[in-house]
């Protein structure tokens, strides 16, 4: 199953992208994507049960989940003419806080490397109420062109 991605031409590609991805994993944990454009990628996502550990802290995973969704779509609107989409090859985070229940998290994805065969991204969340950084994040993406 695959959705349609939206692309910048799009008046409002936030809402597309927010539209496309019901059903999937970014969807399933309420991430909204707030704006959207060449290189750049604001999201967030209320805090909720469904994203927490059993210890009462938001869960590692639902983190990069924020991150690498951001990133992901970022890179998808920054593909180079020709290129069909993209893999992740790495990526890194380093968590510095955390959040709980009912928390809002911020993120912002920037695009620091745009070239033809991979992109690298750095990507951060933060506590939308205290403005503390919750994870720094970096992922490389190869892009991919058809066979």
């Amino acid at each position: 199953m695959s959705a349609t991605f939206p692309d910048l031409a799009d008046p409002d590609v936030a809402a597309g992208l927010n539209r496309m991805q019901a059903g999937f994993l970014p969807g399933e944990l309420g991430l909204e994507v707030l704006e959207a454009r060449h290189g750049y990628l604001k999201s967030r996502v209320v805090v909720a049960r469904r994203h927490m550990a059993p210890n009462g802290y938001m869960h590692a995973a639902s983190v990069i989940a924020l991150l690498d969704s951001a990133a992901g779509y970022g890179c998808r609107l920054a593909l180079p003419e020709g290129g069909t989409g993209f893999t992740t090859i790495e990526l890194k985070s380093n968590f510095l806080g955390t959040a709980r229940e009912g928390d809002m998290v911020e993120c912002e994805a920037r695009l620091l490397h745009g070239g033809r065969m991979t992109q690298v991204w750095d990507a951060e969340a933060r506590h939308a109420a205290t403005g503390k950084t919750i994870a720094l994040f970096r992922c490389t993406q190869m892009v991919l062109y058809p066979r």
